[in-house]
């Protein structure tokens, strides 16, 4: 019996992930949730709040939140696509709105990585109010992978730059 991709331990995992990371920070202000997921996309939830309207006498979820919800459903689909969590910064992000959403609508993203290459990853999803054939937002994105962890990064360049620094000092001017 062949193993499925979901079925590794050591396979990035959305739903656990999603306990972790969605109920912290910027995400669990936002109120975000797990919804689902396939081997390149993940689908997340923005439940309707009041504290993210848009206008304060329209209760329909402003923008930004449905942005922010996009932006994370893109990095959960990346680490998707690719098995494994590794650091992803946005390039750029495009959001298309084709209207507001429902009053007092919660608002789901499904987003697909459809490539990965060495320092990149690409990806195209919608936002929708419970029908996805009626999109509020569609979006494509381009997010840069990092082949290792930023603060070991920085670590190295902190490093590199004391060196140097060192070496001038002590009149060689290398590191």
């Amino acid at each position: 019996m062949s193993e499925t991709p979901h079925s590794d331990p050591a396979r990035f995992d959305p739903e656990q992930v999603g306990k972790l990371f969605l109920g912290r920070a910027h995400p669990g202000w936002l109120g975000l949730k797990y919804s689902d997921h396939g081997d390149n996309w993940v689908e997340l939830e923005l439940p309707w709040s009041e504290k993210l309207l848009g206008e304060p006498d329209r209760p329909v979820l402003a923008s930004g939140p449905i942005v922010s919800l996009m932006d994370m459903a893109s990095g959960m689909s990346i680490w998707q696509t690719h098995g494994t969590f590794l650091p992803v910064a946005t390039l750029d992000l495009r959001v298309d709105y084709q209207r507001p959403a429902k009053e007092r609508s919660a608002v789901w993203s499904r987003v697909e990585c459809y490539r990965i290459t060495r320092s990149a990853a690409f990806v195209r999803g919608i936002a929708h109010d419970g029908d996805p054939d009626d999109t509020v937002a569609t979006m494509a994105g381009v997010f840069m992978t990092l082949s290792a962890d930023p603060r070991q990064i920085s670590r190295t360049v902190a490093d590199q730059a004391a060196a140097a620094s060192a070496a001038s000092e002590a009149g060689t001017g290398d590191a």
